[in-house]
């Protein structure tokens, strides 16, 4: 696996559910969404605005790609989660299972973020990522074409406690 594979993989529309353990509040949330992931060019103005924000060359990225979503929880059943961001792989030059990903809104905090991925032997992709408050680290696979896996954990910022824990499953919507 590669990432110019694994962003290949995850374009489409999918519906996840997902379930959230919060550590700190001792709750335990169900989510259920759905997600649009779509293709963009490199010379997209959104890509050049967050390649220019991290002084990145455009022509060391390769398939930029957007992210939507919208959902609800249990936790709060009038609140419409609902969020989009802009993600921009940046391979390493020599290795391609492992670079960088850009982002213009973070996973733990709402923030710009740069995550460090790479893949494992099975092809997870494994992305670690450190913000002010928190650090993250998200591992997805696929289990066929159209089913994929996510955990994500959210640490402290020292790394040395979990804060929250989940578990997606999602399945592409097909027409």
């Amino acid at each position: 696996m590669d990432i110019t594979k694994f962003v290949e993989m995850s374009l489409g529309h999918w519906k996840s559910q997902r379930s959230a353990h919060h550590l700190a509040f001792r709750h335990f949330e169900e989510i259920t969404s759905e997600i649009e992931i779509t293709p963009l060019e490199k010379d997209h103005p959104e890509v050049i605005k967050l390649c220019q924000s991290y002084q990145i060359d455009p022509d060391l990225i390769t398939h930029p790609f957007a992210m939507s979503w919208e959902g609800e929880s249990d936790w709060d059943e009038k609140e419409i989660l609902k969020g989009s961001t802009i993600l921009i792989p940046i391979p390493d030059p020599d290795n391609a299972s492992k670079g960088r990903l850009l982002r213009d809104q973070g996973y733990a905090e709402t923030i710009p973020s740069v995550g460090q991925y790479y893949f494992t032997e099975d092809g997870t992709f494994v992305l670690l990522t450190e913000y002010d408050r928190a650090t993250a680290e998200e591992k997805i696979w696929f289990a066929s074409p159209n089913i994929r896996f996510r955990v994500s954990l959210i640490k402290t910022s020292s790394g040395s406690g979990v804060v929250t824990a989940s578990f997606s499953s999602e399945i592409r919507a097909l027409s």
